[in-house]
């Protein structure tokens, strides 16, 4: 009986189990809820903003402003070096907080105020993106957008009147858009000498306080005055146009001002040395300023005489007379090939005198390699007339500042009425050669034609070189020619020089402005561009 019963017993749960899985799946197939609608997928395109807010509580700028680039590198950048930046910014925060704090306790008597703890937590501040502006001008500005909420515990000692308060800084979070500017920009590492750093919106500050454990911003009305006083604080100190200022270098140490001219007569040269196989030399004079970027001034040719006279006059702008050399170079003039240097010689501008003209005659040389044997030859001699002329005191050319549209005076001597042109060449973009692009600049005013180096097979070339015009009167009618060439290579006599398109600028905007830096679109080009900036000196 008792076999049968336990056989039974559990035949009837098999079979109770068994029914109950069935039923329970019929009931779910076929018993549907009525209120449950089967979910459609549409593109994002086709939500308004409020659906949008739902489903993406926090839209990165990137997505929704073009302007902005996204910016995830830097953030793991930070990600990986934060343990060490919050240690150093922590360091840094100190050494900038301990001589205020110790001017301000005497101020109002209070013993001692001390760091107990002084970390930034261990969450970075996140970019949201960064908008870069391309200007004309020797500056980089970023716009970046950051967000930081991060856990800093910074806890403040004070003792005062014997009694000892504990000030703790928790939970901060600040959203803010700020405006960093490097300007100028120079040819030293960091490569920027100042940056400007600006606020274009008020800030958005919050923070918990705590005094002696109690949450202060707990207070009713305490949390809305704190944040709108601290706003107002920071928007009055930095917000745009309002900008703090960090000297990183000092420009005048990169980038050295004129400081004078250097008037240079090329009188004659005697007994130079014959060149040419079949009858005599055509000799010409090239003058240079080293550690100048300028490009070398040249005398006229003489064809075939050994003893030339050019009395020619040059003006070069001096730097620093302490250690630049004027550079003087007699070539050998030759229709076809290279020109062949007859000799070479070296003034050394700290060995004159200032205001005095001196007339010297110059033994060529091979080199300066004062030890080669080569140099004990005769060569021929150069005379020439030489005076240093420095500018006066309050004639001084002012240190570089931030504004770089802020124009120089032109040097003693220009001719009163009249001033100084300076054109800068930057950079051209787009060029496109039918043969070759290897491009220089050809500076064509008043029939006077100045060039810059040629770069070899680049598109966009950047030059960064500077000619001066003396003119005896404003140039309000005049307008400037300049064209960009594309020399040959030198292998090879298959191509000749091609044209890469030109540009003429009226120079009556530039004398009433005094200065611009435009880009212009080169005619005879299909799509290339040249920055030229122009500027109008006068005494």
């Amino acid at each position: 009986m008792g076999f049968v019963s336990t056989v039974l017993g559990f035949s009837g749960f098999g079979f109770g189990f068994t029914a109950g899985v069935v039923i329970g799946y019929y009931c779910f197939i076929y018993f549907q809820p009525s209120d449950v609608k089967v979910p459609k997928v549409r593109p994002l395109l086709e939500h308004d903003s409020k659906s949008l807010e739902r489903m993406l509580p926090e839209i990165p700028l990137w997505v929704k402003n073009p302007d902005y680039d996204r910016i995830d590198w830097l953030n793991k950048f930070l990600e990986m070096m934060w343990p060490y930046l919050d240690k150093a910014i922590c360091r840094t925060a100190k050494e900038i907080a301990t001589p205020i704090i110790a001017e301000n306790t005497v101020k109002y008597k209070i013993n001692s105020v001390e760091f107990e703890t002084f970390t930034l937590g261990s969450l970075p501040p996140t970019f949201q993106g960064m908008k870069v502006y391309v200007t004309e001008e020797q500056e980089l500005i970023m716009e970046p957008s950051l967000k930081w909420a991060g856990n800093p515990n910074v806890t403040v000692v004070v003792k005062a009147y014997g009694l000892k308060a504990t000030v703790q800084v928790v939970d901060l979070q600040i959203f803010a858009a700020p405006r960093i500017t490097l300007k100028p920009l120079v040819p030293s590492f960091p490569c920027f000498a100042k940056i400007f750093v600006s606020l274009m919106e008020k800030p958005h500050v919050d923070f918990g306080l705590k005094l002696l454990g109690a949450d202060l911003m707990a207070i009713p009305g305490l949390y809305r005055f704190a944040q709108e006083i601290i706003k107002d604080h920071v928007a009055n100190m930095y917000l745009w146009p309002r900008t703090l200022e960090v000297p990183i270098m000092d420009p005048s140490e990169t980038t050295k001002k004129p400081v004078g001219i250097l008037y240079v007569k090329v009188v004659r040269a005697n007994n130079l040395r014959k060149k040419d196989f079949m009858g005599k030399s055509d000799p010409y004079v090239k003058l240079k300023l080293l550690d100048d970027k300028l490009p070398s001034k040249k005398t006229t040719v003489k064809h075939s005489n050994l003893n030339p006279e050019w009395n020619e006059e040059f003006k070069l702008v001096v730097k620093d007379p302490e250690t630049q050399s004027l550079e003087l170079r007699v070539y050998d003039w030759e229709q076809v090939g290279k020109h062949e240097r007859m000799g070479v010689n070296i003034i050394q501008l700290k060995d004159l005198t200032p205001d005095e003209t001196k007339t010297l005659s110059l033994d060529l040389l091979k080199n300066m390699d004062l030890n080669d044997i080569q140099n004990e030859k005769a060569r021929g001699q150069l005379v020439l007339e030489v005076t240093y002329k420095p500018f006066k005191e309050e004639g001084l050319p002012k240190d570089i500042s931030e504004d770089t549209s802020v124009i120089e005076n032109a040097p003693d001597g220009t001719p009163s009425g009249g001033g100084l042109l300076v054109v800068v060449v930057h950079e051209a973009q787009d060029l496109e050669g039918k043969h070759h692009t290897n491009p220089y600049v050809r500076i064509i005013f008043r029939g006077e034609e100045k060039r810059t180096k040629h770069i070899k097979k680049n598109r966009d070339p950047r030059w960064e070189e500077e000619f001066q015009f003396v003119c005896e009167e404003p140039p309000i009618h005049d307008k400037i020619h300049v064209e960009v060439v594309s020399r040959p290579p030198n292998k090879g006599l298959i191509y000749s020089k091609e044209p890469l398109g030109y540009v003429d600028i009226a120079l009556a905007d530039v004398v009433s402005n005094k200065r611009i830096n435009e880009r212009y679109h080169l005619i005879d080009s299909k799509n290339g561009r040249i920055q030229i900036e122009l500027q109008w000196r006068t005494s």
